[in-house]
């Protein structure tokens, strides 16, 4: 890793284990993440990170218990990934928050069903924030031309993501220069949810301290750099999420199972033995449908059809 002078780097899209548990099998109570916030801390440093944040999944807790321990940490930055929802419609949108309190945090809950609104309390209250991996979940629920208008009321968006495609990343930084020019905010970051990859996607910017790295930040002098994802990054991080919530199932890790969900769990992990291949098929499905929406759009966006609505919007 090498870096101009009197530029300081951040991974700014990082988990650990204080993200939600995972949802798309509630019964398992498999967390998103299992790695310990200082642990986190540590290896962000050794691998160049001179400022380090975790976005927990609709958490700071993995940030308070951080600075619970080291509360004089001049280059740990508050962060969170919050979920909310483009209103009326079944689509998933992630913010990235940079520099919030836990009162920002608490206002924030309510508000996540509607992206907008919640967007709204972060600009009244002054808060940093991003546009993640923004066509992760858009599969043309609604007009493209509409979905991008939330391009023109962001301050920054995540050009570079390490679990997205390279065409993904390349296609959100065009649309970012065109709806709002060369020198719009951005960021960047590993999207980490193992110690794998952590450090391997950042952001470049002004600043020693995390105050100071924000402000760069928020004046447009973050510059993304590092590796761009793909199946192996989804499916290595996946792999390693099931290896720990199976360590955690025979106690080897948080305390999430007791009694006979402890039990029943353990029964799913041995079962599971024989079809864990799913995880590397299913990342390899998911991307190959990430590259087809990607090319579409692409083909659309450069084709001209959303121009018009991107000349309309305020910026």
């Amino acid at each position: 890793m090498t870096q101009s002078t009197g530029l300081s780097r951040a991974d700014l899209h990082v988990h650990t284990r204080h993200s939600r548990v995972n949802g798309n099998v509630p019964f398992l109570r498999s967390r998103d993440c299992y790695s310990d916030p200082f642990a986190v801390y540590d290896l962000a440093k050794r691998r160049g990170m001179q400022i380090v944040t975790f976005t927990d999944h609709d958490s700071i807790d993995g940030c308070l218990e951080f600075l619970s321990r080291r509360p004089d940490t001049p280059d740990f930055l508050m962060g969170e990934e919050v979920s909310c929802w483009f209103p009326g419609t079944p689509i998933e949108v992630h913010l990235g928050v940079y520099g919030l309190t836990e009162a920002i945090h608490a206002d924030l809950q309510p508000l996540r069903r509607n992206v907008f609104e919640a967007i709204a309390l972060l600009q009244a209250a002054g808060t940093f924030f991003s546009f993640n991996h923004p066509f992760h979940f858009f599969r043309d629920q609604i007009a493209l031309d509409d979905y991008l208008r939330l391009m023109s009321v962001v301050p920054a968006v995540e050009v570079r993501n390490g679990t997205m495609l390279p065409r993904h990343n390349e296609l959100v930084e065009r649309l970012w220069t065109r709806i709002r020019g060369a020198d719009a905010p951005v960021v960047a970051g590993s999207d980490a949810h193992t110690l794998r990859r952590l450090g391997r996607t950042w952001t470049d910017a002004p600043g020693a301290t995390a105050a100071a790295f924000l402000d760069s930040l928020r004046a447009g002098h973050g510059r993304a750099g590092g590796n761009h994802g793909g199946t192996h990054a989804v499916a290595g991080d996946a792999y390693g999420v099931v290896a720990r919530y199976a360590a955690s199932v025979f106690g080897y890790g948080p305390r999430d199972h007791s009694g006979w969900h402890r039990l029943l769990c353990g029964a799913c992990v041995l079962a599971s033995a024989p079809v864990q291949f799913l995880p590397a098929a299913i990342a390899w499905k998911g991307k190959l449908g990430e590259r087809r929406a990607i090319d579409k759009m692409t083909g659309a966006t450069d084709g001209g059809a959303a121009r018009a609505a991107y000349a309309s919007e305020p910026r």
